[in-house]
């Protein structure tokens, strides 16, 4: 078995096995394999042994990839009938000038502002295509990350509740770093407090459905708390090596 075949084998175990533990089916968790700095050929293996969802940090880097998996490679129409398997995620900060190019992506993680919701919503529409999008919510104050204060909540969701192309699919957070997992868990059960205290803000459950959270280092304990979307990337790609 390959290293790839390897490791997403035992991602998807391990996903298996926290669900178990949250009393949910290992179906209910979207496995996003977060493919930035890794050639498409990774994403092709990757594809072949079932993996769909792929995430990208940044817009430009995502869309080449997207562009590479389109490219011919092998036998005639086998890249057409991969790019139709694969769902694009954009997990790393959108600025609002790049709005227009990431609604190429199926979904997109990092909302944080009503005027960046509302920049997507009108891209998505003139490009005649619907993004399912997730607020990006800041839960430690960070100074260094992105995200809208839990404050902000009730103004984006109305503002979701006004977009026709952009769908609201729930929210996402990203912990402080830590080289404990359980050090994270405070920040996984209050994303879903504040999206269980918000339920009734909205008219449709589904625009809360999904809770983006937990990475290579604490995808098991952020399930356990109740994560249906987690994003792993060297825990199945192995180490990125980073050129300056």
């Amino acid at each position: 078995m390959s290293d790839l075949t390897v490791r997403l084998t035992r991602v998807r175990d391990a996903v298996a096995r926290a669900a178990s533990r949250a009393g949910r089916p290992p179906s209910s968790v979207t496995l996003v394999a977060v493919s930035k700095t890794f050639p498409v050929d990774a994403v092709r293996a990757l594809s072949a042994l079932g993996q769909v969802d792929f995430g990208e940090n940044k817009v430009q880097e995502g869309l080449a990839k997207q562009d590479a998996a389109r490219a011919p490679s092998g036998p005639a129409g086998s890249s057409d009938e991969l790019e139709r398997r694969l769902r694009w995620h954009l997990i790393g900060h959108l600025q609002s000038n790049k709005a227009k190019k990431a609604v190429a992506f199926d979904v997109i993680h990092s909302i944080d502002s009503a005027d960046l919701l509302t920049r997507v919503d009108e891209a998505a529409r003139m490009a005649q295509r619907s993004v399912d999008v997730l607020i990006q919510v800041d839960l430690a104050g960070e100074s260094t990350k992105f995200g809208a204060l839990p404050t902000a909540l009730p103004a984006l969701l109305d503002a979701a509740g006004r977009c026709h192309s952009a769908r609201l699919r729930g929210l996402m957070t990203l912990p402080p770093a830590t080289d404990d997992p359980e050090d994270a868990r405070r920040y996984f059960a209050a994303l879903r407090e504040l999206r269980d205290s918000h339920l009734g803000r909205v008219n449709d459950p589904g625009m809360l459905g999904q809770l983006s959270m937990g990475m290579s280092h604490d995808f098991e304990v952020a399930i356990e708390e109740g994560a249906t979307m987690v994003r792993v990337g060297s825990a199945i790609f192995g180490e990125r090596l980073y050129t300056k």
